[in-house]
Formats: structure tokens, C-alpha cells, sequence
């Protein structure tokens, strides 16, 4: 039997972080950088809240989302010998369910629909691995946590941790061999 990987979407797969900069910058007139949000929590990262709402809840936002770097690649790697399951946060923004469907369709079409999760908790996933960017899911993670580095964890230590997803296959295996 395979072991199984919830893998997140936003953060993880999708390349958020420099998009909704972009997007808030566009909307607000300013001039935030990828590098000034570093180590700053989702709370804390843009003033206007409810502009900050109203991005996430626009028509298109999740849809359009760019891909990770090597993603695709390594995700499709991993199918050949784990179970591979999105999972994603999906009930907050009401149009995410919609898009967050049709933006794996697109990018990743090689994943069945029934190894696509979209919750509200994640504490209720319970797989061997986990790869998310926010440690509130790693946290009670039932397997092992990996943390995609992001800008909300990048003075965060406590889970091992994810540069670029060429750094996914070695990391599995070296939990594979410390297992055996």
C-alpha cells in the first residue's frame, strides 16, 4: 500500500505571494515588496483589510493563479509512488471552491477528483506526509509536517522545512530510510 501526502494549495502549488502583492498594490497605490512582507503574519501583511476581502473575493482571483516552480513536475512524480491528495482551504472565499476546481483541472489535470479535499480544518486530514505553508495545519498535522517556506514562516523552525519543491523527493526519502 502507498504511503499518502496531502499536499496544500495556495502557498504551495499556487505562487500567491508575489499575486496578491501585486493585486493589492494595483488597488491600493502602493508600493509593498515580496521582500518588506517576510516574516510577517497574514493578519499583519496589508492595512486595508477590507480591500484586502475584496481581492479574495473577486471573480477570478483564485482562478489565475500562478504556478509554483516545479510543481507540476514533481507532483506527477510523486503519484508514482504515493497517494497524492490536494488538499486546500476552500470555504472562506465562496468563488475559491469553483476556481480553486477548475485551476487544477488546468494545471493539473493528471490528478483524479477524488484525491481533491477542499475543508474548511485541515485537522481532520490524516495522511503520512503533509505539505502546507501554515502551521496551524502543521501543527496538528497527524503524519509528518513539511513547511513550504512562505513569507507568514520564514522565522519559523519547528517543522522541517521546504525551499522548492526539487527539494520534495530527497526529504521524503530520507524520512523513508530513517523509518526503516
Amino acid at each position: 500500500m502507498k504511503k499518502s501526502i496531502a499536499i496544500d494549495m495556495d502557498g504551495v502549488m499556487a505562487d500567491i505571494e508575489q499575486y496578491i502583492v501585486d493585486w493589492y498594490n494595483k488597488e491600493a497605490g502602493t508600493t509593498i515588496t515580496r521582500d518588506e512582507i517576510q516574516g510577517m503574519e497574514d493578519h499583519g501583511l496589508f492595512p486595508d483589510k477590507e480591500l484586502l476581502l475584496k481581492i479574495l473575493n473577486t471573480e477570478g482571483f483564485f482562478r489565475n493563479l500562478p504556478v509554483m516552480d516545479g510543481a507540476v513536475e514533481v507532483v506527477k512524480a510523486l503519484m508514482e509512488e504515493y497517494e497524492v491528495y490536494v488538499v486546500s482551504a476552500a470555504m472562506e472565499f465562496p468563488l475559491s471552491l469553483f476556481e480553486k476546481k477548475e485551476w487544477l483541472a488546468e494545471h493539473f489535470p493528471f490528478i483524479n477528483w477524488k484525491n481533491i479535499i477542499f475543508c474548511g480544518d485541515k485537522s481532520i486530514i490524516d495522511t503520512d506526509y503533509m505539505i502546507d505553508d501554515h502551521i496551524k495545519n502543521l501543527d496538528f498535522c497527524k503524519g509528518k509536517p513539511l513547511m513550504f517556506t512562505a513569507y507568514h514562516n520564514v522565522n519559523l523552525t519547528h517543522h522541517k522545512r521546504i525551499n522548492h519543491w526539487n527539494e520534495v523527493s530527497g526529504l521524503l526519502k530520507e524520512f523513508e530510510e530513517a523509518a526503516e
